[in-house]
This record gives structure tokens, sequence and C-alpha cells, in this order.
């Protein structure tokens, strides 16, 4: 059996166990997301300058360790709080490197932690962002990252993925030994749609055969122009919550989420979309970008983190819900 007819079983599987066990829930029984008095948690325009698209994960040597994407210094970097509301100062953790010829600048990444080890999917991009590409670092600590290869592990190759390919999101399935990853294709200023590919080894990835996953809305909705870049969670009942960004036009963009019971088809988005969006006159007034979440157990709340923009450039807020369901 070839890997791509796996691929397909795999779907194929996954989607009659859960049409078995009835519909993933949409859940609204707080629709209350509240942005942090404290905002914006992370950036200035003096100190460190814009800090955008960042991924928590409650792996590594603080309670919440955020990697993010530090325009001035081309590089992904990471800093620690205890709270999620106060950060240390960032320290880089993996370099830009014009010598592979596709990555003068690097942003947009996530963390996996697993096997032991701290697994980066990362974007890379060409100095004049003509386009973008996907590649793959590991660390033994969280924080000095190595590639794991001199090319990228995922390039555009398909009409719908444009000139890039970019914001990756991975999880583990250790039921079916397999990488599942998100990511934004289209264009490279701002992508367009929400795709989906799985691996076995973090480099070798098939791309679903339902491609795009994820589009805009009808038009006259807050994400009726383009879906960018998303983090996926899978929740209780099996289902699986999406966050991303949804964007009325090219410079208006807003945060909703989106539920399936398997994490590639059926999606329904809240009813109460958008969850976070643009406060006028404040230091997010003009969009709110790539959502970041985590749910605290201990507090029974979750928190979100974004990067909002207003002409002085992108920092990084914090919203908060009170409870599990949303």
């Amino acid at each position: 059996m070839t890997r791509m007819s796996i691929f397909r079983k795999g779907l194929l599987i996954a989607a009659l166990c859960v049409s078995s066990c009835g519909q993933a829930q949409t859940f609204t029984s707080d629709p209350t997301w509240v942005k942090h008095p404290a905002n914006p948690v992370l950036g200035d325009p003096v100190r460190l300058g814009t800090c955008f698209d960042v991924n928590v994960i409650q792996q590594g040597k603080a309670k919440y360790n955020m990697y993010f994407s530090w325009r001035p210094k081309k590089a992904i970097a990471i800093s620690y709080s205890e709270d999620g509301i106060k950060w240390t100062d960032p320290e880089i953790v993996l370099d830009c490197d014009s010598t592979t010829g596709w990555e003068d600048v690097i942003n947009r990444s996530c963390t996996l932690f697993w096997n032991g080890k701290y697994h980066m999917w990362y974007t890379g991009q060409q100095h004049n962002c003509s386009y973008s590409k996907i590649g793959y670092a590991i660390s033994d600590d969280g924080v000095h990252f190595r590639r794991v290869q001199k090319d990228p592990v995922l390039v555009p190759m398909f009409n719908y993925e444009g000139y890039s390919v970019m914001n990756p999101y991975v999880l583990r399935d250790e039921k079916r030994n397999v990488f599942r990853m998100w990511y934004s294709s289209g264009e490279t200023y701002e992508p367009n749609v929400l795709c989906y590919a799985e691996s076995k080894d973090g480099i070798h990835w098939e791309r679903s055969m339902l491609n795009p996953i994820f589009v805009k809305s009808s038009q006259g909705q807050w994400d009726q122009d383009r879906i960018g870049g998303c983090e996926v969670h899978q929740l209780e009942d099996g289902s699986y919550a999406l966050f991303y960004i949804g964007y009325t036009d090219i410079n208006t963009a807003r945060i909703g989420a989106a539920i399936s019971p398997d994490g590639v088809t059926r999606w329904k988005r809240l009813a109460t979309n958008p969850l976070v969006q643009p406060t006028e006159g404040a230091w997010d007034g003009l969009a709110c970008y790539k959502p970041s979440v985590c749910y605290d157990k201990a507090n029974d709340r979750w928190l979100l983190w974004y990067n909002g923009r207003t002409d002085a450039g992108e920092f990084v807020g914090l919203v908060v819900h009170k409870g599990k369901k949303f």
C-alpha cells in the first residue's frame, strides 16, 4: 500500500469513527473573551520592536513558553512567563540563514515537544517576500535549535497553495503514528486558505486530497476576504477546535474559531465569532492576528495570545475566557 493510500484510508477511518459517535458540539455557553488590561504584554515600538505570530506551549522551563517571530531580528525567539502576562526578555532560538537560498527571513513557527525533544516547523521567506516555504528544526532544550536539513520540508506545489506555504501548526497522533500539520497557503503578504498534511517523520508530508480544508466565508461576513494562520486543539469530546485569522479585507483582521469532528472535515464556525477584534484607537486598533491558545486547568480558563497591529507596529496581547466551554 502506498503512503498516499494509507493517508486516505486513515482519513476515512477517522471520519467513520466520528460519524458513529455523533456530530461535534458548538460551544456557546459563555461567549466572552476579555482583553487583559495589561495589554500589550510583549513588544513595544522602541526596545523590542514588532513581535508577532506567537506559539505558546506549556512544555519548557516555565509554565508558559512563547515562541514568536521577532521582526527586527528576522528570527524566532522565546520568552518565558509564569502567569501569561509578564514575560522575560527574548532570546533567539533560531536565526535566519541566507546561505540556504530560501530563508533570508524566518518567522511563523510552531513547536511541539515530543519524544524527549522540541520539534519546530517554521516559515522561511526570501528577502523580498516573494514566496514562503516551511522548514524543520529540532532542539534538546527548547532553546538551541538545529535544522534537520538544509532544504525546506514543504514548498508550494498546487494552484491552491499559490506562492506560499506558511504558518505551520503540528500535533502528534500517537494512535496512527503520524504528525498532523495545518498550514496556510496562497499569497505571501497574507495567505488565503488553510490546508492539511500528514507525515511519519516530520520531513516528508502527504497533503490531504480535500485541500484546502477551510476557506473564507460568503460576502458580507467578517471573514469574507481570506483565512490565515491557525492553531488546532483537541477537545475533551474528541472534536477539534480551530482558532484562526479571518480577514474582512487585506488590512482588517479578527480572530474566530470553528469546530470539526476530525480536524479536517465538517467545520462549523462558532455562532459567537469573531472572538477577538480590534479596539478602535487602541494598540490593536487596525487588526488582530494569529491566535495561540492554552487551557489553564488550575484556574479553569482559556488564555489566548495574539498580535495586534497599529501604525506603530505589531505587539502581543492576551485574551482570557473563563470556563472550559466556549
